[in-house]
């Protein structure tokens, strides 16, 4: 697929992967061998018919491609984009047993973006649900429901809609007129949004179910977490989660609006997973000289391929089995981190090979910026005000199988239940609590 290069990339916010055309997207079509038992399908969490879309693809007929993924999935564009399909449907590709697998995620991105039909409203059946939250899992559930022929309502506590696709992820991923179109497909079915709507502290739970039939949370992970070494409390230490925040939803980046970000120089990033992907390439776009410290090396980042190349070339620095031991500073402010170099032991019982420190191996890294990249878990607001819902050590919503609380008529998924997950796995938990929610009011 064609993209920016990187020296014209850094100097803006453009989206860098363009896209295929129509004569491209036939070409890589063709190559699938339309595998009887299609075991791309098993790969992919929503259950797309990935050999019949691409099929259509290859015949010219991306009206009928879209209306096979649409079936099974709502954000084409936007999983196209993001989701690790190299982990997923791709993985399970025959044609990657002796080559390349088809690009199945950049064939979905292209009809996505090709062909947008007018989304059929289906009959109302009664039912009244509330979503808290319009991320990928709200999304997805609300607009599962809505194609039932359910009311559907859904709160979002900020000022825009789209969840952590709006707030997390990068212009340069994830452009937001894509995020806007697909939302306003949604609206066009039938879906009512509130905005500044803070389940919780606006509006509880316990009202939404007086209001409403059944009520679902996909409220996500945004609870950063920090490592607890000392100087993470100087100036100029920032989670990745408000730094991508002020970038994404407030604009910081730009002159033009009244929400400066810190003057960032010499930047460090701590994890390996796309998020410190995302935080390190932002930041070099503005300027920055940007070093990632990982502790475990480059075969065990959790990060996708396609993101960690992609900082490379753009002349991100990398630090392999190295973690931080402090932030120092002077007068306050972030100056330096010190690290120690890391080694990995021996595989345990799980398989995982978890790195220890190397005595006298302490070295220093120059900062005057520090993002902390290390996963989120969820936001306690909602749980807080209402004890009813069970959660586990970690924050997360206890579920049943059919993704119930332990609040009669309160659904959860996505990342309040798992914890920081992939855009498509919350989509998938959104789509099963759907199923489920309706079954739920049919009886």
């Amino acid at each position: 697929m064609r993209e920016i290069v990187p020296s014209e990339r850094i100097k803006n916010f453009d989206e860098v992967a363009l896209g295929y055309n129509l004569t491209e997207a036939k070409i890589e079509a063709s190559r699938c061998l339309n595998c009887k038992t299609a075991p791309c399908i098993t790969g992919c969490p929503v259950k797309i018919n990935i050999p019949a879309f691409i099929n259509e693809v290859k015949n010219g007929k991306i009206e009928q491609a879209y209306k096979i993924i649409n079936d099974a999935n709502l954000l084409p564009s936007i999983c196209g984009r993001v989701c690790p399909q190299e982990a997923q449907c791709e993985a399970k590709c025959v044609c990657g047993i002796k080559g390349e697998p088809i690009a199945i995620g950049r064939l979905e991105r292209f009809v996505g973006d090709y062909f947008h039909h007018q989304p059929i409203k289906t009959k109302k059946i009664g039912g009244r649900i509330a979503v808290v939250g319009s991320g990928p899992a709200g999304l997805t559930c609300g607009g599962e429901l809505a194609r039932l022929g359910r009311e559907v309502h859904v709160f979002e506590a900020l000022h825009a809609l789209g969840g952590v696709l709006i707030y997390g992820i990068p212009e340069f991923r994830l452009p937001k007129r894509i995020v806007q179109i697909e939302i306003n497909q949604l609206k066009e079915l039938g879906v009512q949004f509130h905005l500044n709507a803070v389940i919780g502290k606006t509006h509880t739970v316990d009202e939404l179910l007086a209001r409403y039939d059944a009520v679902f949370i996909g409220t996500g992970a945004g609870l950063p977490k920090f490592m607890g070494i000392p100087g993470e409390n100087l100036n100029g230490v920032f989670s990745a989660n408000e730094f991508l925040t002020r970038i994404n939803l407030m604009k910081a980046n730009r002159k033009d609006y009244d929400t400066p970000l810190w003057p960032a120089r010499q930047v460090v990033i701590i994890g390996g997973g796309n998020v410190a992907m995302d935080a390190a390439r932002a930041a070099r776009r503005l300027g920055a000289e940007v070093t990632v410290l990982y502790r475990r090396g480059y075969e065990e980042m959790p990060a996708r391929r396609e993101e960690v190349d992609h900082a490379l070339e753009e002349g991100i620095k990398f630090h392999f089995l190295v973690s931080p031991t402090a932030v120092c500073g002077k007068a306050g402010f972030v100056k330096a981190v010190d690290c120690v170099k890391m080694c990995l032991r021996e595989p345990d019982a799980t398989g995982r090979r978890r790195p220890q420190p190397i005595p006298g191996s302490d070295f220093t890294v120059s900062a005057d910026t520090v993002i902390m990249a290390l996963g989120n878990h969820p936001n306690p607001l909602l749980t807080a005000a209402t004890p009813q819902l069970k959660t586990d050590r970690w924050g997360c919503l206890v579920v049943d199988d059919n993704l119930m609380t332990s609040l009669k008529g309160v659904f959860a998924g996505g990342d309040a239940v798992t914890g920081a997950a992939t855009v498509i796995m919350a989509m998938a938990a959104g789509k099963k609590a759907a199923t489920a929610i309706n079954c739920y009011l049919n009886k």
